[in-house]
């Protein structure tokens, strides 16, 4: 029992107290309450874990709510993205709910509000309000219309609510306390004038709640338990709780607002507006672009929804911000990837190698398909006289520790035989354009010849030029080339962009991918884990390196 006590995070700990105390288990209820002006990214996911993973722990509901209160920015584009990337993920929610869906009730609270001398309509300035509003160690100064009367207010609101009024013109606060040590209590604004088009209610609305009012109400809407928000929120838990008992009645269940620390990532950005202004600048082609943080982006470059949410379970959730390393979220895809992936060969940097002595058009040989797996089988692959090495895997003279082909050396060549190399060809600059080698036909690989366990250190991969599919191949490194690109206050995070941050080549693949479909994913040996893109078309492949077989990242710091 003691070892289960110190496995629960301090979230788990908050609810096991809570359910010792006046909360029953069938009181229990979570949710995801997505804004949708953007696309999810990699912190996202872990809220989505938190909560969600919750509801499984607990057998819990959950609900999918979008705080959909701002017409400006949120568009279907978006909601449709967030309902995607949850589903791909693993979850499933309870009910999916919109802020806009209680608009009428939460105009009803207000005109309550106003009615018992707890809000009024202010026709002051934004920039009136935030100068009037004091500082830290200075109390706030009343609104000159904070002590309308209840008629002016109430007749004032609904002009608002019809549209009556101009954009900007009014504004509804709470009156709560100008002096507040809190801030955020300082007669916060409930509703603004807006008079825009929203993608659901259409323009049935000229007046849209502010967050701090529709948030916590809509949890009361939905009886949920506990809220769990990032910990910026956690001055707004004061204001969270004033509104909920302004309209509780008697016995209402109330929901618990908790806030986590948020976990940033490095060499990146995770906030919705910095990534909208990389699409925006171009910088990055769209939101999926998989570059991106995004979970559509890391989808796209061929992570796994098993990976990322091992990722969120393993950097766990905390009170602290911190930064994590880019290198632990590749570890958790390149750990899945392993037990998953099939086994492919292709040549990214190509040198041709003519095996002399091979008299035979061609042979198809034998070829497992993922050792970590036996249910995966076996592919037939083509072997031929000419065939495409990696560049790197070839020197004229090389020291002991070189264990690729030498001139005068043996190699393996992966599921095939063993070859030698005689001589090369080199171009009119002195580069090494084709290589020369005879090949032992009994050392065919899984032969008798082979159990002997001929000694031959280095094994390549390769591919039968005859048979060989062109594929273009998007090389990926960091987003940004400082860890914290926000960090540096003096400067625009933009300028910190890596310039080389996608390098696109033609590489060769064997002719077992021709069918390979978008979101595929594959290892290519002693290369990496690499993911049909979904640009790829008949006329031509084009796979996404999603990561490295090792983290090479480490020896560029």
């Amino acid at each position: 029992m003691t070892e289960q006590k110190k496995s629960l995070n301090f979230i788990e700990q908050i609810i096991e107290e809570d359910l010792k105390n006046d909360y029953k288990k069938e009181d229990l209820k979570f949710r995801f309450p997505p804004e949708p002006n953007g696309y999810l990214h990699i912190g996202h996911a872990s809220s989505i874990n938190l909560n969600f993973g919750l509801g499984l722990k607990y057998n819990a509901p959950v609900n999918l709510r979008f705080d959909d209160t701002n017409p400006i920015k949120e568009e279907q584009e978006y909601v449709d993205s967030i309902k995607r990337d949850v589903e791909w993920l693993g979850f499933k929610w309870e009910k999916e709910c919109y802020a806009s869906d209680y608009f009428q009730q939460l105009y009803d609270w207000a005109v309550k509000f106003i009615k018992d001398g707890n809000a009024y309509v202010d026709s002051q300035t934004s920039d009136e309000i935030a100068q009037q509003k004091g500082t830290p160690t200075e109390p706030g100064k009343e609104s000159p219309y904070r002590n309308r009367s209840v008629e002016e207010n109430l007749e004032l609101f609904a002009a608002m609510k019809n549209g009556e009024t101009k954009e900007k013109a009014h504004v509804l606060r709470a009156k709560i306390d100008m002096a507040a040590g809190n801030m955020l209590m300082r007669d916060p604004v409930m509703y603004r004038t807006l008079h825009q088009t929203h993608h659901r209610t259409k323009d049935a609305w000229k007046i849209y709640p502010m967050y701090d009012w529709a948030h916590g109400e809509s949890d009361f809407i939905e009886s949920i338990s506990h809220s769990f928000c990032t910990l910026e929120f956690l001055p707004h838990r004061e204001l969270y709780n004033w509104f909920l008992e302004k309209i509780k009645e008697p016995g209402d269940f109330l929901p618990k607002q908790r806030e986590f620390a948020r976990r940033n990532l490095s060499h990146t950005v995770v906030s919705k507006r910095k990534l909208a202004q990389l699409v925006e600048k171009n910088i990055v082609e769209s939101w999926d672009d998989p570059r991106m943080p995004t979970i559509s982006g890391l989808r796209r470059r061929g992570y796994t929804p098993q990976s990322i949410r091992k990722f969120a379970e393993s950097i766990g959730v905390g009170k602290r911000e911190n930064m994590i390393d880019m290198a632990h979220l590749e570890f958790c895809a390149r750990e899945d990837l392993n037990k998953t992936a099939p086994r492919v060969m292709g040549v990214l940097n190509p040198l041709k190698v003519v095996i002399t002595n091979y008299e035979q058009e061609e042979e198809w040989l034998e070829a497992e398909n993922n050792p970590e797996d036996e249910s995966a089988g076996s592919r037939k692959l083509p072997f031929s006289k000419e065939i495409y090495i990696e560049q790197e895997d070839f020197r004229e003279e090389a020291n002991r520790k070189f264990f690729r082909l030498k001139l005068g050396k043996e190699v393996r060549l992966k599921n095939a035989y063993i070859i030698k190399a005689n001589d090369c060809v080199k171009d009119d600059d002195g580069n090494v354009i084709e290589v020369h080698c005879t090949y032992d036909p009994k050392s065919k690989s899984g032969s008798d010849f082979e159990e002997a366990k001929r000694k031959v250190k280095g094994t390549l991969h390769w591919v039968s030029i005859k048979h060989a599919l062109p594929v273009q191949i998007n090389n990926y490194d960091r987003l940004f080339n400082v860890e914290d690109p926000t960090a540096d206050k003096e400067k625009e995070y933009l300028e910190f962009v890596n310039p080389d941050s996608l390098n696109v080549t033609t590489g060769y693949v064997e002719p077992s991918l021709q069918n390979a479909k978008v979101l595929d994913r594959f290892q290519f040996q002693r290369i990496g884990y690499f993911c049909v893109d979904k640009k790829s078309s008949a006329e031509k492949l084009v796979f996404n390196k999603t990561v490295g077989l090792r983290d090479s990242w480490a020896k560029k710091k």
